[in-house]
């Protein structure tokens, strides 16, 4: 009996579930809804020796994306401050390609869908590069089709758009200032650098100078030492 009303219940519980778990937790949106919307990214990342790190961020057609980055510090053995960017459409093909310490990429996007952005620290077989991104999408106009269909001479229209041109100056604004701060940090790391690497110079150099400079007086000194003799032992030369 009790097998039988195990069997009851479980035949209840399975059949209260409609075709399994929800593979689409928004099916009446599309992606253009879900992904909407002018967004900004900035952080660091630390790439290891040869590491390779990929990042990816949706676009849309005919939408503005950027990606600037540049490298604050790098240790290791035989370092060299160059990195390899490259940024790939979501049809896999090359859309842009950086061998530098620091730059940036502008392009208009032909393909709706993920942008891969993949740096890689090749050139260090040996040394650890920190790397500071800022990366996103803007937008110049609307694209909404209920906005096209407003009257153009609609003051609450003028308004908003207005709006729309102040907020896309802000965000450009906002974006050269984050890569302003990005060259700042990495002057800042390499003046740290420098300065740790002479500070360390100059004290072997001063250890040196001053061992070299006790060593020839005791020489000196030694040049006129005078020892005590006899009539019978005279010195020689």
């Amino acid at each position: 009996m009790s097998g039988m009303f195990c069997w009851v219940l479980c035949f209840l519980f399975s059949g209260s579930v409609d075709g399994g778990p929800l593979t689409s937790p928004h099916a009446n949106m599309t992606d253009q809804e879900l992904f909407w919307g002018a967004d900004q990214y900035d952080f660091a990342v630390v790439l290891p020796a040869a590491g390779t790190e990929c990042f990816w961020h949706f676009a849309h057609h005919g939408e503005k994306f950027y990606l600037s980055f540049t490298v604050q510090w790098v240790t290791g053995v035989g370092h060299d401050r160059h990195l390899s960017v490259t940024v790939n459409a979501p049809g896999g093909l090359v859309v842009a390609t950086v061998d530098d310490a620091q730059g940036q990429i502008n392009f208009d996007a032909l393909e709706t869908g993920f942008y891969q952005m993949c740096f890689v620290n090749f050139h260090n077989r040996f040394s650890t590069m920190q790397v500071f991104l800022s990366f996103g999408v803007y937008y110049d106009t609307y694209h909404k089709q209920e906005e096209i269909s407003k009257e153009m001479n609609n003051t609450l229209n003028i308004i908003e758009g207005a709006t729309h041109k102040v907020e896309n100056a802000v965000f450009h604004m906002f974006r050269y200032y984050s890569f302003g701060r990005m060259r700042k940090s990495s002057d800042y790391y390499l003046l740290l650098s420098n300065s740790q690497y002479i500070s360390w110079w100059s004290m072997a150099l001063s250890l040196l100078i001053v061992t070299s400079g006790y060593l020839q007086l005791v020489f000196l000194k030694n040049l006129f030492v005078s020892k005590t003799s006899s009539e019978e032992e005279k010195p020689r030369c």
